[in-house]
């Protein structure tokens, strides 16, 4: 294992911290993870906060060895990812962080490109790209073209000041990478877009990808409008059923929303020209999972670890609301 210092000559650390929030119930890509930690390591501080269960845990520690920060997080209550990203927070040994999913692939210029960022911005939030793409990776690429073309693709990584988020953010939500962007804006921060700035991350399997539909039909709640226009897909379909041709419009105009996303920003050098073909899959799919999230929400909540999780976000006002009562006691 090679030590924190080890780094290539004429290449020096950056001064920030790669935090990683992890929960695995088994270590198949474990070998797989060691070895990208061990590169990251030799650009930059690694914390991995870690919230597996006792016997993996104990692996991960052994096989992550001493170029890693291994900790567990201070509360396994709410959103697990969460959890582990505000335990990283607390424990950065540098302002700047870079905070990654355990299937996010930085290499070194995306770091540099990430915490350069944070020179004139508080959060940096790149754009994610599968590498590789099986079937369903193409599946939820499409998803990823469409939010580039009609808004926001939130991403599995981001740069942000530390300082730019106080205590951290509330772990009881389910959507936590739009409730970290809101906390910042909410505290006065600024957010800084790079959707050119791709930066791979490693397809779910298959399994999670099917278990992955509803939650993500789920954060939709976060944002009313977009909601309300998923859960007018399907009367749409059923109402236009014996139209054909206005359904052939619709779905070449799928197609086309996802092709400006794929076009924008740089996109047609990382996306391959079939991309945008897979949009009316997705827009489909989305069409009868949203009434699916909403059954959910009605019922409580998507289940999560053994209870259920209401909140996809919290509204911006409210945070507004507390951050102006912190400063007041403050």
């Amino acid at each position: 294992m090679k030590t924190p210092d080890a780094v290539r000559p004429g290449a020096p650390r950056l001064a920030a911290e790669y935090v990683l929030p992890l929960r695995w119930d088994d270590d198949d890509d474990l070998p797989n993870l060691v070895t990208y930690l061990d590169d990251i390591a030799r650009w930059m501080d690694v914390t991995v906060v870690d919230g597996s269960e006792p016997r993996l845990f104990a692996a991960h520690a052994a096989g992550l060895g001493p170029a890693v920060r291994h900790v567990a997080p201070a509360s396994r209550e709410g959103n697990g990812k969460a959890c582990g990203v505000v335990t990283g927070l607390t424990l950065s040994r540098h302002e700047r962080i870079v905070i990654a999913d355990d299937d996010v692939r930085h290499d070194r210029e995306s770091l540099i490109a990430l915490v350069s960022g944070l020179t004139e911005a508080d959060l940096v939030a790149p754009q994610n790209v599968f590498e590789p793409r099986p079937w369903h990776a193409r599946w939820d690429t499409a998803r990823s073209l469409v939010n580039r073309s009609m808004g926001v693709d939130y991403p599995g990584t981001y740069a942000v000041r530390r300082s730019s988020l106080g205590d951290g953010y509330d772990v009881d939500t389910l959507f936590e990478n739009l409730e970290m962007e809101r906390t910042v804006r909410a505290r006065g921060g600024s957010v800084h877009r790079r959707p050119d700035l791709f930066v791979p991350r490693r397809p779910p399997t298959t399994r999670r990808f099917f278990a992955q539909r509803v939650r993500q039909a789920y954060d939709s709640l976060a944002q009313p409008a977009r909601m309300t226009a998923e859960l007018a897909l399907a009367p749409a379909v059923i109402v236009l059923r014996r139209r054909p041709g206005i359904l052939c419009v619709l779905t070449l105009a799928c197609i086309g929303v996802a092709e400006i996303g794929r076009r924008r920003d740089r996109g047609r050098h990382v996306y391959p020209r079939s991309a945008a073909l897979w949009a009316p899959l997705w827009v489909a799919e989305r069409g009868v999972t949203s009434w699916l999230a909403l059954a959910l929400r009605i019922r409580g909540g998507v289940p999560y670890a053994g209870t259920r999780m209401k909140r996809s976000t919290t509204p911006p006002r409210v945070l507004r609301r507390a951050v102006r009562q912190e400063r007041r006691r403050g």
